[in-house]
């Protein structure tokens, strides 16, 4: 399969104070899907093919690796900010 930003998805799932979650890992077809819908309810999309493929190895509502927690967070800011819910 070639590598390309649909080649692979993952969603997570983040309600404070609680760790986020993976909700959903998908690869080709399953994948495009994942991304189409997140667009769709307006739900921000990261293009990290490293965060993805190490989130991809995780069960479906297991809590994110503590040695994941930083970019992670990097992500989940940078969408907050987008939103306008942070400086």
């Amino acid at each position: 399969m070639t590598d390309t930003p649909t080649s692979l998805a993952v969603a997570l799932e983040y309600e404070q104070p609680r760790v986020p979650r993976v909700t959903a890992i998908g690869r080709g077809e399953l994948a495009r899907r994942i991304v189409e819908l997140a667009n769709a309810e307006g739900i921000p999309v990261s293009h990290k093919p490293e965060l993805a493929a190490a989130l991809s190895r995780m069960q479906l509502d297991q809590e994110i690796p503590v040695e994941l927690y930083r970019v992670v967070a990097e992500v989940l800011a940078f969408f907050m900010r987008v939103a306008g819910k942070t400086r």
